[in-house]
């Protein structure tokens, strides 16, 4: 699939300016909640993590020939990178929808592309899948609220490193990757409810390709009873931010107060003290106190920031510190990394490269292991 050293890369572009909209103002999705979120002042993220991908190709430029979409659906950002840019699709409105990707898609597709790359979430990847060649080897760049396709790099730069072995002529294996997406209003609603809809052809890189997201609660209650009374005993005056997920969503249960599964909650003196809280509110809330936050991993996967939890931005982070982190899981779920570092996708690339190291993760009452926090992408 790579071409000969005469010829140009040929990669295709397309970019969802809207996707992972939702994520910091609470909205949990960006599906047919745009303007929503635009209104309640959420900041397009999706060109720059475009942005962060192929900065790792502008030492290849003269080699790459990208086929794209006008405007921010990926001609601003390959142009302003200084790329040799076709475009062969433009949309008709400023707010773009399915229907401009899947027509972006089929423009593309008729360039006999080594590999369409696309930034958004699994509803872009649906869109993508759709209508693509069973045959064309897309990648993804992951900008939504929500990932379970397999279909994704781990991270914006995780991407760029694929694309550099395709042009470098590197040895690269293809496979078939799931397609997943869920239904955002029951999402919203505090339900997940993942589908698969197919599959794509994907490079075949482990290090740098995420895993489908395993689904459904942990089944193992006492685990999780006792990673809460872990946590419980150690709540002291500060205020704790209370993360997404099931394992966190424990640790509400036995406090005996009301989860936001898919949000952010604060509580403070085992007490709720806010629910559901965008990124901004966050910021304000924990500026003036000591404050701690209490995370879980995406089970498969590893991520522990940047996927579903997009309210704990970059600053945010550093405002709390490291040091100030609470990761819990279960063994099982740490086991069945087999040996895969635990991920960070801030969208901030310093951010991610200072969180790396070992961390203590809760796994039961006064039961600990140390666990490594190192984006693969990032160690090279």
């Amino acid at each position: 699939m790579t071409s000969l050293n005469a010829a140009k890369f040929r990669l295709g572009l397309i970019i969802n300016p809207l996707a992972g909209l939702g994520g910091s103002v609470a909205l949990k999705g960006s599906d047919g909640v745009a303007a929503e979120a635009l209104a309640r002042g959420a900041e397009p993220k999706a060109p720059l993590r475009a942005a962060q991908a192929l900065t790792a190709l502008q030492p290849f430029a003269n080699r790459v020939q990208i086929f794209t979409a006008a405007g921010e659906l990926g001609e601003r950002v390959a142009s302003e990178l200084g790329f040799d840019t076709q475009v062969l699709y433009s949309a008709d409105a400023e707010l773009t929808t399915a229907a401009d990707t899947q027509a972006a898609v089929r423009a593309l597709s008729a360039q006999s592309l080594d590999l369409l790359l696309f930034v958004g979430g699994d509803g872009t990847a649906r869109d993508v899948y759709s209508v693509v060649s069973e045959t064309q080897p897309v990648l993804g760049v992951p900008a939504g609220v929500k990932i379970h396709s397999g279909v994704y790099a781990i991270t914006p730069h995780a991407a760029g490193r694929v694309l550099q072995m395709l042009i470098n002529g590197e040895l690269v294996s293809l496979m078939d990757a799931d397609v997943m997406d869920i239904d955002e209003q029951a999402f919203r609603a505090g339900s997940v409810k993942a589908k698969r809809f197919g599959e794509m052809l994907v490079p075949a890189e482990p290090r740098y390709i995420q895993a489908v997201k395993m689904g459904g609660r942990e089944v193992d209650e006492l685990v999780l009873a006792d990673i809460a009374a872990d946590v419980i005993d150690n709540m002291e005056d500060e205020l704790f931010i209370m993360g997404s997920g099931s394992t966190v969503a424990a640790i509400m249960d036995e406090l005996g107060v009301d989860n936001t599964l898919l949000g952010v909650d604060l509580v403070q003196q085992r007490q709720l003290v806010a629910s559901d809280l965008t990124a901004q509110q966050l910021l304000a809330a924990c500026q003036a106190q000591a404050t701690k936050l209490v995370i879980t991993l995406i089970g498969g996967q590893g991520h522990i920031l940047g996927r579903g939890n997009q309210q704990l931005t970059p600053a945010l982070i550093r405002q709390i510190g490291k040091d100030n982190i609470i990761i819990v899981a279960t063994k099982t779920k740490l086991k069945a990394l087999e040996g895969r570092p635990l991920i960070v996708d801030s969208g901030d690339p310093e951010l991610d490269a200072e969180m790396s190291g070992y961390y203590r993760i809760v796994t039961g009452y006064r039961d600990y292991v140390m666990y490594r926090v190192a984006n693969p992408d990032l160690s090279e």
